[in-house]
C-alpha cells in the first residue's frame, strides 16, 4: 500500500507540530506513518515513541517528544525548506540540523501562582493560561531544574492568591540568576528571606520586579556570561541563547560564512554573541537597540584587545544605509522574529560581498531572504539549528554572496 493511496496515513509533521495525512486532515500529537483507525483512533507506527516526561500533552514547553529521532530532524529541515520554497527559494546547500540534547537549556521562564490552597510552578499548559507544576522537565539544565523545589517552597508563603509571578532562570558564569517578576517583598523581613534563600541555595543573582523594573536583592559578585572567551556583565532579562551547544552551532556556521573578512557589521548584536567570536584582527561594527546588552558589549570590548566599535542604535527605526554597507566586507544580523525587513531593503541594495543571516523565525527569513535574492544575491547555505528541543521552533544561519 503507497502512502497516497491510504488517506488515514500521516505522512508529515506540519509547521505548528500537528500530523498531517495524505488527504490533508491534522491530527495533534502523532508521527509519520501513524495512521488512523476506523474509530478515529491512532495506530502508531515506526517513528512514534513514548514520550519521557510525564508532563507530556499537558505543558506547554514540549509538543513532539514523540516523534523519534529521525522524524524530528526531518521536521526541523522541512520547516526551514518549506518556508523557502513558499517564497521560491532553494539554498544551494541545506545541512543536517544541529539539535541540542535534553537537558542542556540553560534558561527558562516559568509561572507560579496561588490558588486557594495550592501552588504551583510551571510552564504553561498547552494552548491555555493553566499553570502545569512540574515534577520533571527534560529540556532544563539540571542546575535549574533543582531549583525548582526550593523555590516552590519559598514561593508558596510568599504569594497572593491569583496573583501570578513569572519566575526567570538563567546559567551565568557564577550560577543561577534569578529574576522573580510581578513580586515586591513587603518589608524587611521579606528582604532578609530572599537574601537567606539565595544564599542557602547559591545564587549568583536573586532580583525581584514589582512592576518598576528588576531590582537587585542579592549578588555577591558582578554576574557574567562568557562568549568568545570574554566575561561580560549579563544585565537583567537580557537575552542569551538557549543551550551552550546551540550557540557554538551558530556561531561556526557563522564564521564559516564571515571567513576572513576584514571589516564586519555585526547588526541586532545583542551582548555580543558574534562580534566577540571574530578573530582580533577583524574590525567590528556593533549595532543593538537594546541600552543594557550594547553598554555591556562597549564594556568588554574597550577593556580587550578586540576592535569592536559598538553603537546604540534602534535598526528598525534607522536602519545602515546602503552607503554605510558599502564599507563592510560582510555583514551578520540576527534579528527578532519578526525579520529586519527595513534593513534588508538597504542590504539588497548594496554590495556587501557576504551575508550572514541569523533567524529564528523561517517565515520571516524567507521573506526577507526573497528580496535579498531578488536584488542578486544567492544564498548558498543554510544550517537549522534546534535549541528548543521537541518544539517547533527552530533557529538557523544562513550564507549570501553577490553574485
Amino acid at each position: 500500500m503507497t502512502a497516497t493511496s491510504d488517506p488515514d496515513l500521516i505522512l508529515r509533521v506540519a509547521a505548528k507540530g500537528d500530523g498531517v495525512t495524505s488527504d490533508g486532515r491534522h491530527v495533534a500529537f502523532s508521527a509519520p506513518l501513524d495512521r488512523l483507525n476506523e474509530d478515529g483512533g491512532l495506530i502508531k507506527g515506526p517513528h512514534h515513541v513514548e514520550a519521557p516526561c510525564q508532563h507530556f500533552q499537558s505543558c506547554g514547553g514540549c509538543s513532539l517528544q514523540h516523534l523519534d529521532d529521525e522524524s524530528y530532524a526531518r521536521f526541523l529541515s522541512e520547516r526551514v525548506a518549506y518556508a523557502l520554497e513558499g517564497q521560491g527559494l532553494k539554498a544551494e546547500l541545506q545541512h543536517p540540523p544541529h539539535i541540542s540534547q535534553p537537558k542542556t537549556r540553560i534558561r527558562a521562564s516559568l509561572r507560579a501562582a496561588k490558588l486557594g490552597d495550592q501552588f504551583k510552578l510551571g510552564f504553561s499548559g498547552a494552548g491555555s493560561h493553566r499553570i502545569v507544576d512540574l515534577q520533571q522537565c527534560e529540556i532544563m539544565a539540571p542546575e535549574l531544574f533543582a531549583l525548582v523545589a526550593p523555590l516552590r517552597q519559598f514561593l508558596k508563603n510568599a504569594a497572593r492568591r491569583k496573583h501570578d509571578m513569572n519566575i526567570e532562570m538563567t546559567l551565568v558564569d557564577q550560577g543561577i540568576d534569578l529574576l522573580i517578576g510581578n513580586y515586591e517583598p513587603e518589608g524587611l523581613e521579606q528582604r532578609e528571606a530572599l537574601s537567606d534563600f539565595a544564599k542557602v541555595n547559591g545564587l549568583a543573582r536573586l532580583s525581584v520586579d514589582g512592576g518598576y523594573g528588576p531590582e537587585t536583592q542579592w549578588e555577591p559578585e558582578p554576574v557574567t556570561v562568557t562568549l568568545g572567551g570574554t566575561a561580560i556583565n549579563f544585565p537583567h532579562s537580557c537575552f542569551l541563547q538557549p543551550t551552550r551547544d546551540g550557540q557554538q552551532a551558530l556561531v561556526s556556521a557563522m564564521l564559516e560564512t564571515v571567513g576572513d573578512a576584514r571589516l564586519v557589521a555585526d547588526l541586532f548584536a545583542g551582548l555580543g554573541t558574534f562580534a566577540l567570536a571574530l578573530g582580533e584582527n577583524q574590525k567590528v561594527y556593533a549595532a543593538e537597540g537594546a541600552r543594557d546588552a550594547i553598554g555591556s558589549l562597549k564594556l568588554a570590548a574597550n577593556h580587550s584587545t578586540r576592535q569592536i566599535f559598538c553603537e546604540h542604535r534602534d535598526l528598525f527605526r534607522r536602519p545602515l544605509s546602503v552607503d554605510e554597507l558599502n564599507r563592510f566586507n560582510a555583514v551578520i544580523l540576527d534579528p527578532p522574529r519578526a525579520g529586519a525587513r527595513e534593513q534588508i531593503i538597504q542590504l539588497a541594495q548594496s554590495e556587501v560581498a557576504n551575508i550572514c543571516y541569523i533567524s529564528c523565525n523561517p517565515a520571516s527569513f524567507a521573506r526577507d531572504a526573497k528580496q535579498l535574492c531578488d536584488a542578486g544575491y544567492t544564498l548558498r547555505q543554510v544550517w537549522p539549528v534546534g535549541q528548543f528541543l521537541w518544539s517547533t521552533h527552530v533557529e538557523l544561519v544562513s550564507s549570501f554572496t553577490r553574485d
